[in-house]
């Protein structure tokens, strides 16, 4: 391996792409940036500014206008929005509630991508997503989609629900995974799909630390 590689993740919600991305970060030593974040990111500013999360023509404009910025701060990748660190505000309930609708919007994800590519431009880092290897940095040195069993992803973020306190149903977890699914791989705007020349694995079976097995198995190639 020659420097470090900038890698792009991509797949499905509960896919394992932020707890295997952290854990390659962290061996890499390289930077960290889930971009779901960045989304998190422009919701938090809209509900802020009392703008409406289906006001699309205003949600683009919002996305076009404010800088959102990843920092290392005391060792940690912390997401600032117009200088102010957001990080811990943006797991908010009305946040979760909100981020779908704000980042199907087609000219929200326009927006993202420059500023996601600027962040990349900083230097080498672990970047997931949904179009990271497709639409973000397709020049990726490796490029990996993760997938997993709709089952094994409803129960995975029940259990994560449950580890951050919040009491939710996994019938009605697993509906909402399938409509985040269709919302994905449907939209006419960078589409979930798995780039050509990705390192495609199924999760299912697999533990976090042979997933990062096998991506830097890739890693050491290159």
């Amino acid at each position: 391996m020659s420097g470090k590689p900038t890698i792009a993740i991509d797949g499905p919600a509960a896919s394992g792409k932020t707890v295997v991305g952290k854990e390659l970060a962290s061996r890499l030593k390289s930077r960290f940036l889930d971009t779901g974040n960045m989304y998190r990111a422009v919701t938090w500013a809209a509900l802020d500014r009392n703008i409406g999360l289906k006001d699309e023509y205003a949600l683009q404009e919002l996305a076009e206008t404010i800088e959102i910025r990843l920092v290392v701060n005391s060792g940690s990748d912390r997401l600032l929005v117009d200088s102010r660190d957001v990080t811990d505000l943006l797991r908010r309930l009305e946040i979760d509630r909100g981020v779908s609708d704000v980042s199907a919007v087609s000219g929200v994800r326009r927006a993202m991508v420059p500023q996601q590519r600027a962040v990349a431009d900083q230097g080498p880092i672990v970047m997931v997503g949904r179009d990271i290897g497709t639409v973000v940095l397709p020049d990726a040195k490796v490029k990996v989609f993760l997938m997993a069993s709709s089952q094994v992803r409803a129960q995975r973020r029940h259990r994560e629900n449950l580890e951050k306190g919040i009491t939710t149903d996994l019938r009605q977890v697993s509906i909402d995974l399938k409509l985040r699914d269709t919302q994905d791989t449907e939209r006419a705007d960078s589409p979930l799909r798995p780039a050509d020349d990705a390192l495609e694995i199924d999760t299912d079976s697999l533990s976090v630390e042979e997933v990062v097995a096998l991506i830097m198995e890739r890693v050491e190639r290159i």
